[in-house]
């Protein structure tokens, strides 16, 4: 049996604790969060136990009482909490991005690894059922060499707690904390990164509204645009992904999941249904059973706290290029980034 406790009751806090009370060989032990009626109605939901500090949890429950701390808390927090758990002996899950800054999710890697705890990162595309099923025909080569990708997401404002994401140098808007979703899994199919462009609103209109346009050179060769927007209603995410020999073309917004074209023939291929349904296992689900799967048998995880780290940097790349207007080097060898204009908040 995984004990686990989850630091933070908002959003992504629920989405966690709900996956983790349904869990076989799993049991949620408690819920933390400094606002005491949002931890104790997630508790009373899930029957376990609430706590106003993430101090007070391990103190009552004991070190010996908990396996796995889940930090779903705002970015600023992830790398104190990061450490407090890895200080406490803990294996870490830590939600998307994993910090700020490049030099503190380096710093946060290397301390959980000296403390001999793991550290998993929730970037959870890679467990959307479209998604994988893309990745699939990619391996396959069932469009032949990948050339041009689009793809986006976004919609409404968020509100979080203190509106910490109107806070930039906080959240990094909506091109660090959703657009990393895509530059995570686009990493994931094509490789590095070598080239990033970007314009967005960042600084020139009022705070709640934000929108970026991302464009990547990959290594490879392929070239990637990249949309965010939090300047509309309802939320969405697409991909529309083209090679030499068809398209993959998704988007959560209309009834056919995903859809692959073929270069030979004109008429579209009957959609390709991902046996899915909204009662099946959610995303958030599979990726927190597939890290409670890695915790057990040492195995590697899907997606690394390294590869966090690559689309952090990604992400960092478009704001610096969107502060500077010229286009960003990422280095080959070292990550850094070459010919970017650095500036509070983005690069410390």
């Amino acid at each position: 049996m995984i004990r686990v406790l989850v630091i933070g009751a908002g959003t992504m806090g629920r989405a966690h604790a709900s996956a983790y009370a349904v869990m076989p060989g799993v049991k949620l032990v408690g819920i933390a969060d400094i606002q005491a009626d949002k931890a104790s109605g997630l508790a009373a939901k899930w029957s376990t136990r609430a706590f106003p500090s993430f101090e007070e949890a391990v103190q009552e429950l004991g070190l010996a009482g908990i396996d796995v701390i889940d930090i779903c808390l705002p970015t600023p927090l992830h790398k104190e909490y990061v450490v407090k758990s890895a200080d406490a002996g803990k294996h870490v899950i830590c939600e998307k991005p994993i910090a700020r800054s490049a030099e503190d999710a380096a710093f946060m890697i290397r301390y959980c690894r000296e403390k001999g705890v793991r550290l998993f990162v929730g970037h959870v595309l890679r467990f959307f059922p479209e998604y994988v099923k893309a990745k699939a025909l990619l391996d396959q080569g069932s469009i032949g060499k990948p050339a041009v990708i689009r793809a986006g997401r976004g919609g409404g404002y968020p509100i979080g707690w203190n509106d910490w994401y109107s806070d930039f140098s906080a959240s990094g808007g909506v091109t660090l904390d959703a657009m990393i979703h895509d530059f995570d899994y686009l990493r994931w199919c094509f490789g590095e990164v070598e080239r990033v462009y970007a314009k967005g609103l960042h600084g020139r209109h009022q705070a709640q509204l934000d929108y970026a346009l991302v464009t990547l050179r990959f290594r490879s060769g392929v070239i990637a645009h990249v949309e965010g927007t939090w300047a509309h209603e309802g939320f969405s995410m697409h991909f529309e992904i083209a090679g030499t020999k068809g398209v993959i073309d998704y988007d959560s917004r209309t009834d056919t999941p995903i859809v692959y074209k073929s270069r030979r023939r004109s008429e579209t291929v009957p959609g390709v249904i991902v046996p899915e349904s909204p009662l099946a296992q959610s995303p958030y689900y599979r990726e927190l059973a597939h890290f409670m799967s890695c915790i057990q048998d040492g195995s590697d995880p899907l997606v690394t706290a390294e590869d966090a780290l690559e689309a952090l940097r990604i992400a960092l790349a478009a704001l610096s290029s969107m502060s500077s207007g010229q286009p960003v080097l990422i280095d080959a060898d070292s990550g850094a980034l070459v010919g970017a204009h650095s500036y509070r908040g983005v690069m410390s």
